[in-house]
């Protein structure tokens, strides 16, 4: 049991982890910021889903003319509306392509 803890001494815990913030700078400023950039970054998500589904439907034939007008209109003002309301919290187009770690980022970047 010395032996081990002899190890471990040795390699204290502050190097075996990456470094964090030792505060989190926490204002309602950065809350309502943190919490626009989480809820426009996952309706952006699915918005990219939306296009993609409708990109399929397009292709398959299973859609008027007219469908494919309106979903792309729809498509079109959501994205819109997606950027004016990033804007509007000073966030960026990149600020909402959240890092998932090893999962990579959130948002694809194939545009």
């Amino acid at each position: 049991m010395s032996d081990r803890r002899d190890k471990l001494d040795k390699f204290p815990l502050k190097t075996a982890l990456p470094i964090a913030p030792e505060r989190i700078d926490c204002t309602p400023e950065n809350v309502e910021q943190g919490l626009a950039r989480l809820v426009l970054s996952l309706i952006e998500l699915v918005r990219q889903l939306l296009e993609r589904q409708a990109i399929r439907r397009m292709e398959g034939g299973s859609l008027s003319a007219e469908q494919i007008e309106q979903m792309g209109e729809a498509l079109m003002k959501l994205e819109g509306k997606i950027h004016e309301l990033a804007a509007s919290f000073g966030l960026s187009a990149a600020d909402l392509n959240l890092d998932l770690g090893p999962l990579g980022r959130l948002l694809d970047d194939q545009r």
